[in-house]
């Protein structure tokens, strides 16, 4: 609920007063206050609730809540406990301010009539339009509690996939911004008096020298220099990706990227089935299906492609029209939701899609991982040998004409 200060003219005595009113926005309020017959003269949000913005932002609510709440709130339900019930329990068991919150709301908006996925939808911050989906198709078969443990498990298995990502790619990532810091360090700290020592002994200097003394002074005079072209760098990279014409473009390079390209070419195709299963599971049509699986995925390329795939569904043609005509989309997929599609059996060729590109994804990160570490310590074993031979050589030049 959010506070707005208001002024209005009361009609019983025409005064204008003042006074707080409690409402889920703006338009509620002025609802509020015009059904008890006072003509509004300003409202205003109360400038307080920035500090429970904050205490939001703080406390932030991530997948693994989403999937408790979706946990507790499915045993509840299978309990026969009632919807406004079980959310009002969740409400008070709930650690995090923003998802305590949001879940009385939604108890309230239930309590007064509206529907669960109804209320969910308002609230597109945290339930996305799969969870929603799900959710309303579970309130109209009557089967709430397995929409939500069908949304738990598609949940975890989301969060488990990007976690393996994420932790494969720690030690890449540390390693290289280590060796990045310690070159830098190198530079601007280490060889300048090296290079000092060299330079006073005299003679020609050989080119590796002088391209590391040509970096160092570089670094050491121009620092700021790099630090404005990565600040712009980033910046205008976050104003092409926020275009439509350089998103296109983006997710379609990414694509094509050498082997990491095929890593996330599956990882698109898993997001995909895993939530076509789930959809066409809980009951929701194809064209309904299609649509909130597109928007999972998450790659404007494969967006593009699910969306002339929609419109082929809605003309008549078979689901696979379009994939099969698609490079980026492996035969297999397309030919096992057609045996599907023709078997009415959808949803299992979607899942054994799924579980066979998971059972890849784990594969390749595990190949990358073997080819990684190793592949960062050759770089850095020849950034060692280039520094040090180009102090050592000319030290040896001078050494060895004496």
């Amino acid at each position: 609920m959010t506070t707005f200060n208001f002024k209005i003219i009361n009609p019983s005595n025409n005064r204008q007063e003042t006074g707080t009113v409690e409402a889920y926005d703006e338009a509620q309020a002025i609802d509020t206050l015009t059904a008890r017959g006072f003509q509004i003269v300003s409202l205003k949000e109360v400038s307080i609730h920035g500090a429970s913005r904050l205490l939001d932002l703080i406390s932030r609510v991530n997948t693994k809540d989403l999937v408790a709440f979706s946990r507790q709130f499915a045993v509840m339900v299978s309990a026969s406990v009632p919807v406004v019930e079980a959310l009002k329990i969740l409400a008070k068991q709930s650690i995090k301010p923003k998802m305590r919150r949001v879940i009385a709301e939604v108890s309230d908006e239930v309590d007064s009539g509206g529907t669960l996925s109804g209320s969910l939808a308002k609230r597109p911050e945290l339930f996305s339009n799969f969870y929603i989906s799900v959710v309303k198709s579970g309130e109209q078969s009557g089967k709430l509690d397995d929409a939500l443990d069908y949304i738990a498990d598609e949940m975890e298995k989301d969060y488990d996939m990007n976690s393996k990502i994420r932790g494969a790619m720690i030690y890449p990532v540390f390693v290289t911004l280590m060796m990045i810091g310690i070159g830098f360090m190198m530079m601007i700290f280490v060889v300048p008096k090296l290079t000092a020592i060299v330079v006073e002994t005299g003679g020609e200097l050989p080119t590796a020298t002088k391209i590391m003394i040509a970096i160092s002074s570089f670094l050491i005079g121009y620092w700021w220099v790099i630090i404005v072209a990565l600040a712009a760098f980033v910046i205008l990279l976050r104003f092409y990706l926020k275009s439509t014409g350089g998103r296109n473009q983006f997710d379609y390079l990414i694509l094509k990227l050498p082997v990491f390209g095929q890593l996330l070419q599956m990882i698109y195709l898993v997001r995909f089935t895993r939530s076509m299963n789930t959809l066409v599971l809980g009951g929701v049509n194809i064209s309904s299906s299609l649509r909130v699986a597109g928007e999972v995925v998450n790659n404007n390329y494969y967006q593009k492609i699910i969306e002339e795939t929609i419109a082929e569904v809605q003309s008549g043609n078979s689901i696979c029209t379009i994939f099969v005509r698609t490079k980026e989309i492996p035969s297999m997929v397309s030919q096992m939701m057609l045996v599907g599609e023709k078997t009415g059996k959808l949803d299992i060729a979607l899942e054994k899609v799924t579980n066979f590109y998971n059972r890849e994804i784990t594969t390749m990160l595990a190949n990358l991982m073997s080819l990684i570490e190793p592949s960062l310590m050759v770089i850095m074993g020849i950034g060692v040998g280039v520094m040090v031979a180009a102090i050592l050589l000319p030290m040896y030049n001078v050494v060895s004409q004496l």
